[in-house]
């Protein structure tokens, strides 16, 4: 089984709560308790607002049913 890293600037995470299926998120800042992120992929896989940014708790990135899956690194 893989480990999960540490959330860092440049990764891409996906959401695993259904509602939110399909949802990619990347790291572009991370701050004490939080990550800014911005969308990479919408739900369903819809093209993403550009430039929507959104904070998350760090303890959220972990593959639990309302978490979030390390997918790997951004592309620059």
């Amino acid at each position: 089984m893989t480990e999960t890293p540490t959330p860092a600037v440049n990764q891409v995470w996906a959401d695993n709560d259904k509602r939110g299926y399909g949802r990619r998120v990347r790291i572009v800042e991370v701050n004490g308790t939080h990550a800014v992120v911005e969308q990479v992929i919408g739900r369903d896989h819809a093209p993403a607002q550009p430039g929507r940014r959104t904070r998350i708790r760090l303890d959220r990135f972990r593959p639990i049913s309302t978490g979030y899956r390390y997918v790997g690194e951004a592309e620059r």
